[in-house]
Order: structure tokens, then C-alpha cells, then sequence
């Protein structure tokens, strides 16, 4: 496996912004595709993200107006490997943080960049935006999640013939197929990212955590399952000292403050 021949710092930029972590892929010039040193850095971010507990909502975007071309083939073709041991293809596919993440997506998000974008819980895009996974056009399989996490998001036969046909679709037809969260002019992308994040954001850190785990498992429930399941994720949370603040903070009328305790 190759190590990743560049800082951290040089590929991937981090910025705080209140409760917000913006995580901004920085190689434009391969149109943020993929390759090892992106991947450890994306993995590192999401670690911060996940392990300070000022930190709330990530919001994920890409430099230079396009979102990710995917894994950068000219890397792989030198023997670097675009994931870490820890989360996967790109240093997410496989796991995704537990905190909410939303995708800011301006220009492309095409092949690995689509299946990045399906790690993340909201997306966001522009009219110019343009999504698909055209692999099958090079030869090549969907193989970062896209093929088995679409069915779960869109209608088979739309996932049928966006994979099948390999052609590239607007941010409206994917609102359309409830994909995507929010269509904006471009430029606006960032902006209106940030905007939703600050609103998650205000919420009680533990029971963002509970409502996206439960979220996320609920399609692999049946009813049955599902009111135990939910109860085991959900107990922490309600038990909580923010539990108590919430309902202390709405008797006497004023903001809550969480603790994340």
C-alpha cells in the first residue's frame, strides 16, 4: 500500500464555524478526485468532528466549484490506495461519522463523488450542479456503496437506469426522486449548507445522535424489531441531563443550553 505523499493540510481544509465542522476538499485541479493523502485527511476530519463534542454538524464541500470526480485513477494506476483501515473507500465509505454531515455539492458530484455524497445524511446542490455514476461507461462497477445505498433512497427503476446507462442527471431531477435536500443558484451551495447545519445544530447533541442512528438502521427492522431496537439507541438521550434542560428550558420559555451530558 502507498502512504500518502501529501500533508493533510495541502488536499483537505478544515474550518470551524460555531458548532459546525466544514470540511472542504482541496485538490482542484484533479476536481477533488480521491486519492491516498485526501483519504486519511477526510478520515482524520471526520475523527475530529466525531470525538470534540463542541463540534455538532459536518458539512462537507469541495474547492475550485466541483464537489469530487471520485477516485483519482492516475493515483491508483501508481498503486495508491484511495481509503484507510479505519473508514474505507475514501476515508468514509464504511464508516460514515455518527454526527450529522451534509454534503455541499457545487458543480459535479459524478462516480465516487456521487457515493460520497451518499454518506452524508442531507445534501445539498445548484442548478448547474450534474450527479451520476457513469462507471459503467469506463468499464467499471459502482463499488464505493452507491449500487446497494440508492435502492434504499431513490426508486429501483430510476437507480436501474441512472447505474445501467452510466449518464449524468441535475440536482432537480434528483429532488425530484428526494435525493437531494435543497436545489440553490450556484455559488449558494456552502451558504445554504451551513444554513441547515446551524438549525441541526441547535438541537441536543445526544438526540442528534440517537434520531440519525435510529434513522439510519430503520430500514433493516421490521416493526417488531424496531420498538426495542429504537429504545436501546434512544436511552442514553433521554435519560440525558439535556433531556431535562430541554423540557426545563420550554416551561421557562428561553433557549436550552446543552451540555451533551
Amino acid at each position: 500500500m502507498t502512504e500518502p505523499t501529501q500533508a493533510a493540510s495541502d488536499v483537505l481544509l478544515t474550518e470551524v464555524r460555531g458548532h459546525v465542522l466544514v470540511i472542504t476538499l482541496n485538490r482542484p485541479e484533479a476536481k477533488n478526485a480521491f486519492n491516498a493523502a485526501l483519504s486519511h485527511a477526510l478520515s482524520a476530519a471526520l475523527d475530529r468532528l466525531e470525538e470534540d463534542p463542541e463540534l455538532r454538524v459536518g458539512v462537507l464541500t469541495g474547492a475550485g466549484g466541483s464537489f469530487s470526480a471520485g477516485m483519482d485513477l492516475k493515483a491508483l494506476l501508481k498503486g495508491e490506495v484511495s481509503g484507510t483501515p479505519k473508514r474505507g473507500g475514501f476515508g468514509i465509505m464504511t464508516a460514515p461519522p455518527s454526527k450529522p454531515l451534509i454534503a455541499a455539492i457545487e458543480g459535479y458530484a459524478v462516480a465516487g463523488g456521487l457515493e460520497l455524497a451518499l454518506c452524508c445524511d442531507l445534501i445539498v446542490a445548484t442548478e448547474a450542479s450534474k450527479l451520476g455514476l457513469p462507471e459503467v461507461k469506463r468499464g467499471l462497477v459502482a463499488v464505493g456503496g452507491g449500487l446497494f445505498r440508492l435502492p434504499k433512497r431513490i426508486p429501483y427503476h430510476a437507480v436501474m437506469e441512472l447505474a445501467l446507462t452510466g449518464e449524468l442527471h441535475s440536482a432537480q431531477r434528483f429532488a425530484e426522486l428526494g435525493l437531494v435536500s435543497r436545489v440553490v443558484p450556484p455559488g449558494a451551495a456552502l451558504s445554504c449548507a451551513l444554513e441547515l447545519a446551524e438549525r441541526i445544530a441547535a438541537n441536543a447533541p445526544l438526540a442528534l445522535a440517537a434520531t440519525k442512528q435510529i434513522l439510519a438502521k430503520a430500514a433493516e427492522w421490521s416493526e417488531e424489531e424496531a420498538w426495542g431496537a429504537q429504545r436501546k439507541l434512544a436511552r442514553a438521550a433521554l435519560s440525558s441531563k439535556d433531556a431535562q434542560e430541554g423540557a426545563r428550558a420550554f416551561a421557562e420559555k428561553r433557549p436550552p443550553v446543552w451540555r451533551g451530558e
